[in-house]
């Protein structure tokens, strides 16, 4: 798989990732997602595309120099794969999601309450329950938002 052009890095992350998905579908790239998200993959893995289509230009720029793990900055494949699976999805990658809940980057772990939100994963409400006692104010937040998603879905 190529890299993205410049002008494909250029783009928004939602149109890169469907950009991504259009060339090689959607279910493979919410599988590298999850993979990713779960850390099963690693993120220069070369049978799996480029992280710059997940990342863009923060990931071109990380890889032109120190890479990702200078600086404490590992986490970053693993948000924008959460990020990705807004976009993309299919309900395998629901454990993942699930798993990105309790990551020790609150990055992650706010973005993957955000896809717990748009994809309805009902199966996270004890871990997003525990996340409203977070350290971070973004991931409770996040975690309050997806818990009142759900129980605006569940009756009564």
């Amino acid at each position: 798989m190529e890299r993205p052009s410049t002008s494909e890095i250029e783009k928004s992350p939602r149109e890169r990732v469907l950009l991504l998905a259009r060339r090689i579908g959607e279910q493979a790239v919410a599988d590298w997602c999850a993979e990713v998200l779960a850390g099963t993959v690693a993120c220069d893995d070369p049978r799996r595309p480029p992280i710059e289509w997940l990342g863009g230009r923060h990931a071109a720029v990380r890889l032109g120099g120190r890479g990702f793990e200078a600086g404490n900055q590992d986490y970053w494949p693993r948000v924008w794969a959460a990020r990705g699976l807004m976009y993309v999805w299919h309900a395998g990658a629901g454990r993942a999601v699930i798993g990105g809940l309790a990551d020790p980057a609150w990055r992650v772990r706010e973005m993957s309450a955000k896809v717990v939100r748009r994809r309805g994963i009902a199966q996270a409400e004890s871990r997003l329950s525990s996340m409203l006692d977070d350290p971070v104010a973004r991931v409770r937040a996040a975690a309050e938002a997806a818990l009142s998603k759900e129980s605006a879905r569940s009756p009564g």
